[in-house]
């Protein structure tokens, strides 16, 4: 029997082929409405609260500006976001949904659902442990404030 490489031994690696698989997964699932695993995030963000500031959009997700801003600005072009300036800070802008992006959430959660959860292995794992798991593994990435 072939002993496991190095790479193969690390929880780092096999976490990044996860994270890379579920990204694909998504984007088969996202494609016919024209958006990216991130623009979902987005999405998914301000369905649950719209009228964010980006920096909290940005928090939530773990990105920079540097990073969300791209995203943002394409998903604006494609008519799922609006974009205002902050009455309270000029050089802060608050992000709502169009009537695109809100009349897009059901037809958008049950393609997930339909094409992600009910098809695929999340029925063979346990997915309550798994994501009890993941959370508490990026709490203490949290804690060490990277």
């Amino acid at each position: 029997m072939d002993k496991p490489s190095k790479l193969e031994q690390q929880l780092c690696f096999e976490v990044y082929k996860a994270s890379s698989n579920f990204t694909k997964m998504y984007a088969r699932v996202l494609d016919p409405f024209g958006l990216t695993f991130t623009q979902y995030l987005v999405l998914l963000i301000l369905w649950d609260e719209d009228r964010l500031l980006t920096k909290d959009i940005g928090g939530r997700l773990g990105l920079g500006i540097g990073t969300l801003n791209p995203t943002i600005s394409r998903m604006l072009e494609n008519g799922w976001l609006l974009k205002e300036q902050s009455t309270q800070d000029k050089r802060a802008f608050i992000i709502s949904l169009t009537e695109k992006a809100k009349d897009n959430n059901k037809p958008i959660e049950a393609a997930v659902a339909d094409k992600l959860v009910s098809c695929h292995f999340l029925e063979d794992v346990n997915a309550i442990a798994l994501m009890k798991n993941l959370k508490e593994l990026n709490a203490f990435f949290n804690e060490m404030d990277l």
